[in-house]
């Protein structure tokens, strides 16, 4: 477990994208997770998580949200240092939902990539029987 955890909580995912491009240059952090919610009024919540060393997550956030701030609305920022492990619990259990999010995208990835390979194929074909003459039928 790191040694603190780091929210920052943004109206929308450009804002949310801006915060932990911001975190991530700022300070030697890892994300760990990200919620998006729909609340009131069809606004989109997303919330990055982020952990690392005390001082590390603490410049991170601030620095999140700053940049963050310049493009959007941040809701909120929080750095919990030195979380009880019932929060270290939380946080594997981000770590492992953002892990299946990653193989899941990889796995469609793959499906896609050979959906496509075999439509061009069938088109191929296709156009081929169209380019014959009358002539050449005879």
């Amino acid at each position: 477990m790191k040694s603190a955890l780091g929210l920052i909580e943004t109206i929308g995912s450009t804002t949310a994208i801006t915060a932990l491009d911001a975190a991530s240059k700022a300070a030697n952090v890892q994300l760990v997770g990200y919620e998006k919610v729909i609340g009131v009024g069809k606004v989109v919540s997303v919330t990055v998580q982020v952990a690392g060393e005390v001082a590390a997550v603490r410049a991170a956030v601030d620095a999140g949200a700053e940049a963050a701030s310049r493009i959007g609305q941040v809701v909120s920022q929080h750095v919990i240092p030195r979380p009880h492990e019932e929060v270290s619990f939380l946080i594997e259990k981000f770590q492992n939902e953002m892990k299946a999010k990653q193989k899941s995208k990889k796995k469609e990835s793959t499906n896609a990539k050979s959906k496509n390979k075999k439509t061009s194929t069938k088109k191929t074909t296709s156009s081929k029987k169209d380019t014959t003459t009358e002539d050449e039928k005879k």
